[in-house]
């Protein structure tokens, strides 16, 4: 899946992504709170409820590195600068998942989470492990360490589908 991350907190350059950005399921991901996302967005995009945060590991905050629990398998994927960390079941149903992908010194993990049914096993911090492993050295302590600080907020918006009333008449 494709999305826009804007690193700095940049009006003008949100904007311009916002303007050329048609399709519904591109998110727009700024590490800006939302009323500020919000101010900069055009018409037609939507905002989520919920928060996050780009978060940063404590120096020296190291963990033991992640055993995955009896009866549950991972399975890790690469594909277009992306890693892709899945936990499954013993019956197959999905337990945990993740992302990360490396940009320079820098790698940012997303959609990590854990269902509820398999909550409190240690399964988010074998996908975290699993993801850092694939960072690079200088990015895998962001995402080694227990202890996480904000750094900054983040918020999301994404294009909202056009009704078809509302749909503009091609040019001829």
């Amino acid at each position: 899946m494709a999305r826009h991350v804007v690193t700095a907190a940049d009006e003008a350059t949100v904007r311009t992504l916002a303007e050329n950005t048609t399709a519904c399921d591109i998110p727009l991901k700024v590490f800006v709170p939302v009323p500020t996302l919000k101010a900069w967005l055009p018409p037609g995009w939507a905002l989520p409820d919920g928060h996050a945060a780009l978060m940063a590991a404590r120096p020296g905050a190291v963990e033991a590195p992640p055993r995955l629990p009896d009866g549950y398998r991972l399975h890790r994927w690469d594909r277009a600068g992306v890693t892709r960390a899945v936990v499954r079941a013993a019956d197959g149903s999905f337990a945990a998942r993740g992302q990360i992908a490396v940009t320079g010194p820098a790698a940012v993990v997303d959609q990590v989470e854990t269902h509820p049914a398999h909550q409190r096993r240690g399964l988010g911090r074998v996908v975290r492990g699993t993801l850092a492993e694939a960072a690079t050295e200088e990015g895998r302590t962001l995402y080694e360490a227990v202890g996480r600080q904000v750094v900054a907020p983040m918020s999301a918006a994404a294009r909202e589908a056009a009704d078809s009333d509302s749909m503009p008449t091609p040019a001829r």
